[in-house]
């Protein structure tokens, strides 16, 4: 894939995602701000009907107590009635109408006792008024043998009631002048204020604790609850007790101090699943990027593999080109004995190039465990001394020298022969080959607890502490721009860490970069 177009697919993706989640964080916003107008459009209902209730409760004990005042009089001392008619007539259809309305005024001579007045006087006398309404219509008709004009009646209405509208509002208006001078605490009590707020409050589906106080013109009054604090913020206000000109010098504040946590636990089912869904697509979105980052990886090391594939066989060919061309020298031909080493040496390599040939395959059984590694009692010492007999003619080829330290008192471990050997064998090789110059190289063993330590130090070009992370990873090398100075594919290493794990041993590494570097291999004792 053609590098931009993986970067453009990588930022449009990416742009996706922010989109997405960004729109998700706006949708919780907005449903947070919705919940909240809803909450304060019920809460502004319910205070309206606690104080309309309040202020119709109030008014219906008062005129319970007016006509308990009524029923129990005496005698009639005084009546009047009053009588107003209204006559229209239409022409066209020769129809009369007579409206009359009689009040009857009866005045039993006791006054007021229902009000409290501040002052101790009282100047109000209980009246009774009765209304009759009577709605007549006519048809004026020609008599013929009358020779004149009657009227026929056609429809009479009539209705008897008590006050009209007009006097009840004069009635209630009243009312409302006397009420005022009342103390608030005994026209309203703190448990009718709880009561009623509770139930409108439920009624409406909010059920949540809630602190309340009745202000007089900006001033609290004592009703009100323990722990209500008056805060512009979060409060909620209602008139109570109103005039007919919609004025009143008393308000309710009702407070919510739990209302954030209301709020969004009303949204936290939705919001949890939408997150939830959020964050199975930012998974999903890493898990495709991961992808294919490491598809793009694979598939330069493919290409790098490829080219370098033979980089593996290097080692042994040239050992092998060296015993051959040993072997033809005249001096070292009569040499049985040398003759018989080089020989053994050329059958080694060859059987260590067949090794490496299969070494792909055996990195990919050990990653399914399906490479079964038989283990026998070895001397971690001998296998050293036989792997550094693999390298050691190309390192004295370049100039350098292999020492070794072995100072470990015991050195027997649980091992596979073969795959102990091609481990320290890479070992070894890395330490040649990253060396700039004539390799030098020094191999210590000794014995911590019950593990041997067996250490590979050279003084080669060394590692930054971020390769050192991940030089054990497959298939990794280090970045080195266009030179390509060290040929290989990275799976040296790593077949190192999977046969020391396979042995329950640990590898590691430590290095600075120009400093060289040191390579430790932790194995149990037997």
């Amino acid at each position: 894939m053609n590098k931009r177009l993986f970067v453009l697919l990588v930022v449009l993706m990416s742009l996706s995602l922010i989109g997405l989640i960004f729109v998700q964080s706006l949708w919780i916003k907005k449903s947070v701000e919705d919940k909240e107008d809803q909450f304060s459009n019920m809460v502004s209902q319910a205070l309206n009907s606690v104080t309309d209730k309040i202020s119709k409760r109030e008014y219906k004990n008062y005129s319970d107590r007016y006509l308990q005042v009524k029923d129990s009089v005496g005698e009639l001392k005084e009546a009047q009635f009053k009588n107003f008619f209204f006559i229209d007539r239409d022409v066209n259809s020769n129809e009369i109408l007579l409206y009359e309305h009689g009040i009857l005024e009866e005045d039993y001579g006791i006054s007021s006792t229902f009000f409290d007045n501040a002052d101790g006087s009282d100047t109000t006398i209980i009246k009774n008024y009765t209304s009759k309404r009577t709605t007549s219509i006519f048809k004026e008709d020609y008599d013929i043998d009358g020779k004149g004009y009657r009227l026929t009646p056609i429809q009479r209405i009539e209705k008897i009631g008590g006050l009209s509208k007009i006097d009840k509002v004069a009635m209630e208006e009243m009312f409302n002048t006397f009420a005022q001078r009342v103390p608030i605490h005994e026209r309203v009590s703190k448990q009718e204020i709880e009561l009623l707020v509770q139930r409108e409050l439920e009624n409406r589906g909010v059920d949540i604790n809630f602190e309340y106080g009745v202000f007089s013109n900006g001033f609290p009054t004592k009703v009100k609850s323990k722990k209500f604090k008056y805060s512009e913020k979060n409060i909620y206000k209602s008139a109570m007790f109103a005039d007919f000109e919609g004025n009143s010098n008393f308000d309710l504040l009702v407070s919510f101090p739990k209302k954030k946590r209301f709020l969004v636990q009303s949204i936290l089912g939705l919001a949890l699943l939408s997150l939830l869904f959020t964050l199975i697509i930012v998974v999903a979105y890493s898990g495709a990027i991961y992808q294919l980052i490491r598809q793009k990886q694979i598939s330069e090391i493919k290409t790098d593999f490829i080219n370098n594939m033979t980089h593996e066989f290097k080692t042994p060919i040239a050992t092998i080109n060296l015993a051959v061309e040993a072997i033809r020298n005249p001096k070292i031909i009569a040499d049985k004995e040398k003759v018989k080493r080089y020989l053994q040496m050329i059958r080694d390599e060859n059987k260590r190039m067949h090794a490496q040939v299969e070494n792909v395959l055996r990195i990919s059984k050990l990653e399914k465990n399906q490479l079964d590694i038989s283990k026998d009692r070895v001397d971690a010492h001998d296998i050293i001394e036989d792997a550094i007999t693999h390298v050691e003619l190309i390192v004295a080829d370049k100039g350098g020298y292999i020492k070794t330290h072995l100072d470990a008192e015991r050195s027997e471990v649980l091992a596979n022969e073969m795959h102990f050997t091609n481990v320290i064998v890479n070992m070894l090789d890395n330490a040649v080959k990253y060396s700039v110059e004539p390799p030098k190289i020094d191999v210590y063993t000794e014995k911590v607890k019950n593990y041997i330590i067996i250490k590979v130090k050279d003084q080669g070009a060394g590692m930054s502490k971020a390769v050192v992370k991940r030089v054990f990873e497959k298939f990794y090398r280090e970045h080195t721009g266009d030179i390509h100075n060290v040929k290989g594919h990275g799976l040296g290493l790593s077949y190192v860490k999977k046969i020391i794990d396979d042995h329950q041993g640990d590898v590691y590494a430590e290095s600075e970069k120009g400093k060289g570097s040191t390579f430790f291999i932790k194995l149990p004792l037997i």
